[in-house]
């Protein structure tokens, strides 16, 4: 009896996937989709810097819509004639010593918040977000009788501690996220290697803040440049008004010069989109890195 042996299969491999080609059409069109709304936002918001450019740079009484011939007429009656240096140097002082104290005290704060367990940490973290749902207005009368009571009503040391406040919360919550990615092992190895907590804190923690600390820096400088209600209520000396109080008192009971209005707007404007410019790579990293963990 014989038995016979099935022939060997030859299966063939499979085919390959084919590619898939996305048809030009579509690409076209998400192209489209992205630059021209891109193209009508960019053009809303330049179009108000354009005609404040205008308006600054153009001789009085002239209705081109090119500033030609160029002129800084404007900008020497700010400047000179209304007292903006005064206001000029007064935002710089706030801005400077806002920027300091927020920086400071949010690094510590957020520090302790990163690496250290106590009891109501959780509740602390709660309150200190619910803070940013309070507008600021509702806290003029109470911070004015503070101020009144303290003696510093009037003075640019209200605008400081004001500003410091309202800017901590978030300050102490982005520093404390990005100390939280920096691991505890950098800080062991340093304390094994006979550092000091503080020590430590100085050589491996302090130099990997950069962007967080040019974030909150950037962020306490540009809100107290910016800040007009505060300045408004607190200060009634006009050797002591800010830049955007300054500008309020350009405007005219019955005429307003738009020419010098614009360049205040223009010296207004200059300082934060330099700030902007300057540190938008650290601003990004900085942001990005402490809203991971919090």
């Amino acid at each position: 009896m014989t038995t016979q042996t099935a022939p060997p299969r030859h299966d063939a491999p499979p085919a390959p996937p084919r590619p898939r080609h996305r048809p030009a059409s579509a690409q076209r069109v998400s192209r489209w989709q992205i630059y021209v709304p891109l193209g009508l936002y960019l053009l809303f918001t330049l179009v108000p810097f354009y005609w404040m450019l205008v308006f600054a740079l153009r001789p009085r009484g002239s209705s081109s819509l090119i500033p030609w011939p160029i002129t800084l007429e404007n900008f020497a009656t700010i400047w000179n004639g209304l007292g903006f240096a005064v206001f000029f140097r007064n935002s710089l002082l706030v801005g400077a010593a806002s920027l300091v104290a927020t920086t400071v005290i949010a690094l510590a704060g957020g520090y302790a918040l990163a690496r250290y367990d106590f009891r109501g940490k959780r509740l602390f973290m709660v309150a200190m977000l619910c803070t940013q749902f309070i507008p600021g207005a509702m806290m003029l009368i109470p911070l004015f009788e503070i101020f009144r009571t303290l003696g510093l009503v009037n003075t640019l040391w209200s605008l400081v501690i004001a500003e410091t406040v309202f800017q901590l919360p978030l300050s102490l919550i982005l520093i404390s996220g990005f100390i939280k990615n920096i691991p505890m092992e950098l800080e062991e190895a340093a304390w094994v290697d006979g550092c000091t907590r503080l020590r430590a804190f100085f050589a491996v923690v302090l130099p990997m803040l950069r962007p967080a600390l040019v974030a909150v820096g950037s962020f306490a400088f540009i809100h107290s440049w910016n800040n007009f209600l505060f300045a408004l209520m607190f200060i009634s000396d006009q050797e002591k008004f800010t830049v955007p109080v300054g500008l309020a008192y350009t405007l005219g009971e019955f005429s307003v010069d738009f020419g010098a209005l614009a360049a205040g707007g223009v010296v207004a404007a200059l300082p934060v989109v330099l700030v902007f410019a300057v540190i938008q790579r650290y601003l990004v990293q900085g942001m990005s890195a402490g809203a991971v963990k919090g």
